[in-house]
C-alpha cells in the first residue's frame, strides 16, 4: 500500500471512499502517535482524531503501522504545479533544514526529480545515508587501537604477570600478554552497523533494500550492539575520522529517540516525527551565525537562562527563560530573536495583527532580563503576509524605548537565504521606529 502524504495542520479524511484512509489503519495510526515522543505535546497529541477525519498537530515526518504509513510534510508554500510536484519541492526543503539544523553536508543535486517526487522523506533520508557511507566504506573504515588480552608464543606488549604466574603456570610455552590493536570493530562502526541493520527493517523500496543488505556484509565482522547498548560516549571524532562526521550524526537521528520512537502492543510500527517549532528554531539559528559572521557580533543560540523571579526568602529562582537566539556587541545583548512556526495572518480588524498576546508577553521578559534595544518575533513567511518577506510591523514597548519587531523569512526559498537574514537583522537597526498599536 503506498503511504498517504498530507501537509501539517491539514486533515485528511478516513473512511471506505476513494482517497481515504481506512478507519482501521486511522485508528493505528493513532494509536501509533499517541506513544510516539510528542504524544505528551499537548491535547490531542501528534495526530488530532476529529470526525472521520486525521490532522497532524506542529509534527513532520512519518508514521508506519504494519501496511499503512502516513508522511505528514510542513507547511512551506512552493509553486503551483501538480500534486507530487509540490511535494517534492517541500520534501527537499525540509531536508534543508535538517541538514542545516544538524549541520550534515548534503548534496541535494545527487537525488533525481523522480526520487524526490515518489519516496517519502524516511526513504530519501535513508537514501542519503547510503550514499554516504558507501562512499565513506570505499576509502576504508575508520580503525583506532583497541586493547587486547591473549596468550601467545611469543611476547607481544607487556606481560601480564598475575595471568602468567597463575592460569598460565603449568604452561610456560604460553606468555599472557597485554597489547593494543589496530581494530576496525569500534564504538563508531558498530554505530554505523545498528544504523544500517534498524534501516533494513525500515526502508520498503527494493533498490535501497539491496543497498542496505550490502552494507550489512561490509559490516559482517563488526559486533552486533543492541541500540540501548551502543556506546556513543565512546565516539570521539577526530582528523583520523573527520569523514564519518556526518554520518555518526545521521545515526543518531535514526537511533535516538530525540526523533524516532518504535513502540509495540496496539501502537507497534516507527515513528520518526520532528517538531517543526524545534527545527524552526534550530534552522533560524544556524543560518544567523552565518549570517552575522566577521561583523562584529556574537551569536548564542537558547543562550540566555536568566531567571524571570528570585524569592525574597533567599530560595532558588523561578521561571527560568530561554531565548531562541541572542546577539551580542561589545558583549552586550543588543537583539534578541525569537522564531514562531505559526501562519499569522494579518486581518484589518485585528490590530494584533494575528500576533499572540503571550508571545508578547515573552518579548517583554527578554527586554526586561537583558536589557536589549531590539526584540524580533520572526515567523515563516507565506503568500498571506504578502509577496516580500520581512519586517511586518514595528512597535515600541509602553513607557520605554525598546523596540519590538514582527517579520517573516520566507523558508520555501534557500536563495540567498544568508544574505537575507543578515540585511534583516544589521539594516533593522537602523529602521525608523512606530507608535505602539
Amino acid at each position: 500500500m503506498p503511504p498517504y502524504t498530507i501537509r501539517e495542520w491539514d486533515k485528511v479524511v478516513y473512511g471506505e471512499g476513494e482517497d481515504q484512509i481506512p478507519e482501521r489503519h486511522a485508528d493505528r495510526l493513532v494509536a501509533l502517535a499517541a506513544r510516539s515522543a510528542f504524544a505528551g505535546r499537548g491535547s490531542g497529541g501528534v495526530l488530532e482524531h476529529g470526525r472521520h477525519a486525521l490532522r497532524a498537530r506542529g509534527v513532520v515526518g512519518i508514521l508506519a503501522a504494519g501496511e499503512v504509513s502516513l508522511e505528514i510534510l510542513p507547511k512551506i508554500e512552493v509553486a503551483p504545479g501538480p500534486a507530487d510536484h509540490q511535494n517534492a519541492a517541500v520534501r527537499k526543503r525540509l531536508v534543508h533544514m535538517l541538514a542545516v539544523a544538524l549541520d550534515l553536508r548534503i548534496d541535494l543535486g545527487t537525488i533525481t526529480d523522480l526520487a524526490w517526487q515518489r519516496e517519502t522523506l524516511l526513504e530519501i533520508l535513508i537514501r542519503i545515508f547510503c550514499d554516504k557511507l558507501t562512499e565513506a566504506v570505499r576509502k576504508g573504515m575508520p580503525r583506532q587501537y583497541v586493547p587486547c588480552e591473549d596468550d601467545l608464543r611469543t611476547l607481544r606488549g607487556q606481560l601480564d604477570i598475575a595471568r602468567q604466574f597463575t592460569r598460565l603456570a603449568v604452561n610456560p610455552a604460553r606468555l599472557a600478554c597485554r597489547f593494543d590493536s589496530l581494530s576496525e570493530d569500534t564504538p563508531l562502526n558498530r554505530i554505523m552497523k545498528a544504523a544500517v541493520l534498524r534501516l533494513t527493517n525500515l526502508s520498503r523500496r527494493a533498490a535501497i533494500q539491496q543497498r542496505l543488505r550490502e552494507l550489512t556484509f561490509v559490516f559482517a565482522d563488526i559486533t552486533d550492539v543492541p541500540v540501548a547498548e551502543l556506546r556513543w560516549d565512546q565516539v570521539v571524532i577526530d582528523r583520523t575520522n573527520r569523514a564519518w562526521q556526518d554520518l555518526f550524526a545521521m545515526a543518531r537521528l535514526f537511533l535516538q529517540n530525540r526523533y524516532q520512537t518504535t513502540t509495540g502492543g496496539n501502537g507497534q510500527g516507527t515513528a520518526m516525527l520532528f517538531e517543526m517549532n524545534a527545527l524552526f528554531e534550530e534552522y533560524v539559528g544556524r543560518l544567523v551565525v552565518r549570517a552575522l559572521a566577521g561583523t562584529g557580533h556574537t551569536v548564542s543560540v537558547q543562550g540566555g537562562q536568566l531567571f524571570c523571579l528570585t524569592a525574597l526568602d533567599g530560595g532558588r529562582p523561578l521561571f527560568q527563560t530561554r531565548p531562541d537566539i541572542l546577539i551580542r556587541k561589545g558583549g552586550k545583548v543588543v537583539h534578541v530573536i525569537d522564531t514562531k512556526w505559526k501562519r499569522i495572518s494579518p486581518r484589518i480588524d485585528d490590530p494584533k495583527q494575528g500576533v499572540s498576546q503571550a508571545d508578547v508577553y515573552q518579548m517583554m521578559a527578554y527586554a526586561q532580563l537583558y536589557g536589549t534595544p531590539r526584540l524580533t518575533l520572526l515567523y515563516p513567511h507565506h503568500p498571506g503576509l504578502g509577496t516580500e518577506e520581512g519586517v511586518l510591523g514595528r512597535y515600541t514597548i509602553t513607557g520605554g524605548a525598546t523596540r519590538l519587531e514582527t517579520a517573516s523569512i520566507d523558508v520555501a526559498s534557500n536563495t540567498g537565504i544568508i544574505e537575507r537574514l543578515r540585511r534583516l537583522i544589521l539594516e533593522g537597526n537602523g529602521a525608523a521606529l512606530e507608535p505602539a498599536a
